[in-house]
């Protein structure tokens, strides 16, 4: 007896210890202070992550099985409105890992990841495979009372039915057994595919050893290849890092052409060099493993599966829509190619145009043919100006005013942050947080995260949505410079942020940009098209030496140059697009990476002068997770309807025309994922969009059929 008691007495003391330890986890508490609670960034440490996700992984799974297991009839209330109040906890925790994982990666951090990711992955099966819980949803679905319901409760309920169908609500026991091993199984694969990309992308540069090796480079790029090659302790006098934000630079200004080679060669090979961080046997059985579930969960392939909630809704529709605009781009290509091996002729070059030099001879075509220096522009494109012209096009567009504030933590010094408000009523809509800078352990390439979604279930919660960037910083004091391209992208990133603090919805599954994948790029790729407003231009492209704004004749050259190149972005994009499509319609067939590239490729007619702008193997979009796989087409997808959508403002009284503003704020940014995309679509446009839209804003002679859709 006295032995019992004093294992009691033992496992009171742990739970205690264990309760004691929960409470002082700084992951576990919720978000207190300004703007109704922000994350606590400065108290976080890597190792209260795998204990806080043990307690929110539990805490959501009782929530679960309370509605689950609740012995009323189903109602929306008790049912779909508690799901969405539970896993507050996990949510939280979950925006601190995103955040780690994207911008503040290290070994530590890496080496945690394997172990909560396959977690991650069961809470997730477990969630989708509740028979109990469909059964609730599924009552609700077929309720003739569904019609009593508000539209966006309707909404909710065809959301949580059609994802549960899809995940294999109804599978048999033994088949969601497997599901959710596979689950499990990619979860550790994507963290692998994606830390050999970072491991390469991080440790990997071309050394810079001589002066000469400098030659042609843009002021900015040497600084920070000096800079660079200063902080990993290199003898070199400057290096190139294998991020695109130094690749491309150095290919289009470099005269160097053997190193433009060598740089161009070790991009292009993340991920493909054969040793420890070699992802090709890794995204090999991320195919099989997708094949394998799409036939448990009754599809062909993948990408039939992936495909059934997208605008597209099957690959056929999709592949239609590439290759309708294959044809036109690559035969732009060659016109361009030709172009350029008459400036290799006339400079006395006995070499035809290369993947290497396309970007560099590209530059020297586009002088001649339009007078336009991009080194030149760039002197007008400083980021922190850029980013006060994206503000004011925000509240030309949506009435959003943006005030820096100082009183929340950052995961970084070099993150800042922006109060977001409404001008006419003073509402505070939410927070803006912008990470710009490139660094060790942040991913590449740009990006746009929710922190917090915006909704009105049972209080008026503020969105909190981030921007996250690549470019390299400059010297203390001195103005970051930016080329036109990534000043589009900062335009597109920032349409996303806007996207989510447009949001004014009641339930935050339907929050902000929880749209099909297909249609999210849409809000994004027309806010580009604001950039080269001569609004924007004359106010915020101001020259980084003088303060003047950009020259009224450069502004011209601009506009007339604005279709230059069109072919290479648009052979670049879709030759990844149609690659990633035809990799997930190949079903469990066993790939080799390497053949199934240059045979795809070669059938397409790939121009030999480009290279996808993601190579399979450095495919991060669709090895690191599910969401763009048999996706990446969505970009394009995407910008004929926004294409489309901007003829809206050119047919009406310009891009500031305010009536067809209200009309994409209260139709498009503002309602979520309240209603079905193409039904917002046609209230805001009046029809489908039409594909020759896109072929016109692309340059393209070639005519095409209306309607793709």
């Amino acid at each position: 007896m006295k032995k019992i008691v004093t294992i009691l007495i033992m496992a009171t003391s742990l739970t205690s210890v264990q309760a004691q330890t929960n409470s002082q986890n700084p992951l576990l508490q919720k978000w207190t202070g300004p703007y109704g609670g922000v994350p606590a960034f400065t108290e976080y440490k890597i190792a209260d992550f795998k204990p806080a996700f043990d307690v929110a992984i539990k805490q959501k799974s009782n929530e679960i099985d309370a509605i689950a297991n609740n012995t009323k009839p189903a109602t929306f209330d008790n049912t779909i409105a508690e799901l969405e109040r539970s896993g507050k906890t996990l949510s939280r925790i979950m925006t601190a890992y995103g955040i780690y994982s994207s911008n503040i990666s290290t070994p530590e951090f890496a080496s945690i990841q394997k172990d909560i990711e396959p977690l991650l992955a069961a809470q997730s099966t477990e969630f989708y495979q509740n028979r109990k819980l469909f059964g609730r949803i599924e009552k609700l679905y077929n309720s003739p009372d569904k019609k009593k319901l508000t539209g966006e409760q309707q909404r909710l309920i065809w959301v949580y039915y059609t994802e549960f169908n899809k995940q294999g609500a109804n599978l048999s026991d033994a088949d969601k057994a497997k599901v959710g091993e596979i689950n499990k199984q990619l979860s550790t694969l994507f963290s692998k595919f994606s830390q050999n990309l970072l491991a390469e992308e991080n440790n990997q540069y071309v050394a810079l050893v001589t002066d000469a090796d400098f030659d042609g480079l843009p002021d900015g790029i040497k600084k920070a290849a000096m800079a660079d090659a200063k902080e990993r302790k290199l003898s070199a006098l400057g290096c190139i890092a294998n991020t695109r934000s130094f690749v491309e630079p150095f290919l289009t200004f470099s005269t160097n052409r053997a190193l433009r080679e060598k740089v161009w060669r070790m991009f292009i090979n993340r991920g493909d060099n054969g040793d420890e961080y070699d992802n090709k046997s890794t995204l090999v059985e991320i195919l099989q493993l997708r094949a394998a579930k799409a036939k448990l969960l009754g599809y062909p392939t993948f990408a039939h599966w992936n495909l059934t909630n997208r605008m597209a809704k099957t690959p056929e529709r999709a592949m239609a829509l590439m290759e309708a605009v294959w044809e036109p781009a690559v035969n732009q290509v060659h016109k361009d190619v030709a172009d350029m091996q008459k400036i290799v002729v006339a400079e006395g070059g006995k070499f035809q145009i290369e993947p290497w030099d396309y970007r560099y001879y590209a530059e020297k075509v586009r002088k001649a043919k339009y007078d336009l220096d991009q080194n030149v522009v760039k002197e007008y494109l400083q980021l922190e100006k850029l980013r006060e012209g994206m503000f004011w096009v925000a509240g030309e567009l949506f009435d959003l005013k943006f005030k820096q504030i100082t009183d929340v933590p950052v995961y970084h010094p070099d993150v800042r942050v922006w109060e977001v408000s409404n001008i006419k009523t003073g509402k505070v809509v939410g927070l803006w947080y912008f990470d710009p800078y490139a660094r060790k352990g942040k991913r590449s390439g740009a990006w746009m995260n929710a922190y917090r979604k915006q909704q009105k279930l049972d209080e008026n919660v503020l969105t909190i949505v981030s921007n996250n960037s690549n470019f390299i910083k400059g010297n203390d004091n001195e103005p970051v410079l930016i080329s036109w391209s990534d000043a589009t992208t900062l335009f597109h990133e920032f349409g996303h942020a806007l996207h989510g603090l447009c949001s004014d919805v009641t339930y935050p599954t339907l929050s902000g940009t929880a749209v099909a994948r297909d249609y999210v790029e849409f809000p994004s790729q027309i806010l580009e098209r604001w950039l080269e407003t001569p609004e924007v231009l004359n106010k915020f492209a101001l020259n980084y030496k003088t303060g003047k704004p950009i020259p009224k004749d450069l502004v011209e050259r601009i506009a007339k140059a604005a279709t230059f190149n069109e072919g290479f972005s648009t052979v670049e994009t879709i030759s990844s697009s149609l690659i990633d499509m035809k990799l997930h319609l190949a079903g469990d067939s066993v790939i080799d990476p390497t053949v199934f590239e240059k045979e795809t490729l070669a059938k397409l007619n790939m121009p030999k002068e480009i290279v996808m702008r993601h190579r399979i193997p450095q495919f991060g979009h669709i090895f690191s997770s599910d969401g763009y796989a048999s996706g990446y087409y969505s970009y394009l997808w995407a910008d004929v309807i926004s294409a489309d959508a901007y003829e809206a403002f050119t047919e009406a009284k310009g891009p500031y025309d305010k009536d067809v503003a209200k009309r994409l704020h209260d139709k498009i940014f503002s309602v979520g994922n309240t209603t079905d995309q193409e039904e917002a679509y046609k209230s805001f446009r009046g029809h489908n969009p039409e594909i020759n839209a896109l072929m016109k804003a692309r340059g393209f002679e070639a005519p095409v059929t209306k309607s793709n859709k």
